[in-house]
This record gives structure tokens, C-alpha cells and sequence, in this order.
């Protein structure tokens, strides 16, 4: 059985970039996650959350610990620093991540897998909704690219963020054009419609 404690993750990953950088403590690293807003793309809105990855990659020996220490008054501090193991964990999982595309579950694809659940005007309003959003989102990208530009950022490190605009792009136009055909009624349904389809499939018939 595979070792979960060495499974890779984005947030495993990311503590061990850091780690890889310079030795330092779980507060640095969440405070640099957020300075340099890699938490767009992994999930650190509960910081125990890297509590948790540093003590699954501590088992592992991907990291260990460099130094604990106590100042008057302040809770204790504990230093973490890379191993020569976690080194080369962290470049096959970079190599693997980018190589190997995996099977993700995101909402959205589950969600449109049952639009008949809702009527053809409700799903209407509710992808209106979501283009408000994503128009939203995208300005804010679009926004902090130019401004990290601005000062001198180089673009090998806002390639995240084009990537996410790319992305966010496509979908917008493809639920844009969704909304069209909604509009149009090309794509619609009825209960009556739905029962005659339901029971064409199950007698094995083409709709």
C-alpha cells in the first residue's frame, strides 16, 4: 500500500517550495502564500490547514525540524528545513504535475450534468449570475497582472495567472454562448419532454 503521508498535493507542494527557498516557520510560510497570492491556487483559507501538510511531510522526512525557539512572551516557534528527500520529491511531483493531466471533480461539470433539474428560464438566470462573476474575477486577475508588470514582476511568476485568465475566458464564452441557445430555446426541455426521453432510453429506443 502507497504511503499516503507522501502523496503530493498543491499545498505540499507549495510548503515545499518555500521550504526550498529558506528555512522558516508555519506563520512565514502562510503569510508568504498570501504576499505572493498563491492562494488562488491552493486552498489555505483555514491555516491549519499547512499545520497539517508541514506534520504530513514531517512522517514522511520531507522536512524536518531546524530550530525551535521561545521568545519572552510569545508562544514557540518551530523552523522547518527541506531534506535531500523532500528536494527530490518536490521535482517529481512538479514533473509529474505537469506532465500527467489527473481526473478532477469540479462543481460546475457536475452541476450542468443535471440542468433538467431546473427549468430552462431558471438555469438561464442562474448561468447570468455566473457571467457576472467571472467577468468579475477576470478584471481582478487582469488587474493584478498589469500592476505586478507595472513594478517589475517578472512573468514567469504571474504564468498561474494567465493561465486562470485563459481558462476563465473560455469558460465565460462558452457559457455565454449556452445562455444564446437558452434565449433561442435551440436547447430546452419540459417535464413531458424529459418523461418521453427517459422512457425511450429505457426501452433501449432513440429519443
Amino acid at each position: 500500500m502507497a504511503d499516503r503521508s507522501r502523496q503530493r498535493s498543491p499545498l505540499a507542494m507549495v510548503v515545499l517550495s518555500l521550504l526550498a527557498e529558506a528555512p522558516m516557520h508555519a506563520y512565514r510560510m502562510h503569510e508568504l502564500i498570501k504576499q505572493r497570492a498563491k492562494d488562488s491556487v491552493v486552498n489555505v483559507a483555514q491555516r491549519n490547514s499547512v499545520y497539517q501538510t508541514i506534520a504530513r511531510l514531517l512522517r514522511s522526512e520531507l522536512i524536518r525540524v531546524q530550530t525551535t525557539a521561545r521568545d519572552d512572551g510569545r508562544p514557540e516557534r518551530v523552523v522547518y528545513e527541506i531534506t535531500e528527500e523532500g528536494g527530490e520529491a518536490l521535482q517529481d511531483w512538479l514533473k509529474a504535475m505537469l506532465s500527467s493531466p489527473t481526473a478532477e471533480f469540479p462543481e460546475f461539470p457536475a452541476a450542468l450534468a443535471f440542468l433538467p433539474v431546473l427549468s430552462p428560464e431558471e438555469v438561464q438566470r442562474q448561468l447570468e449570475a455566473r457571467v457576472t462573476v467571472l467577468e468579475g474575477q477576470l478584471a481582478q486577475i487582469s488587474a493584478g497582472m498589469k500592476g505586478a508588470l507595472a513594478g517589475g514582476l517578472p512573468r514567469l511568476f504571474l504564468v498561474e495567472d494567465e493561465y486562470r485568465q485563459t481558462m476563465l475566458q473560455a469558460e465565460l464564452g462558452w457559457v455565454r454562448a449556452l445562455i444564446d441557445e437558452l434565449r433561442a430555446k435551440t436547447i430546452t426541455w419540459s417535464p413531458a419532454w424529459l418523461r418521453e426521453i427517459a422512457a425511450a432510453f429505457a426501452g433501449g429506443e432513440k429519443p
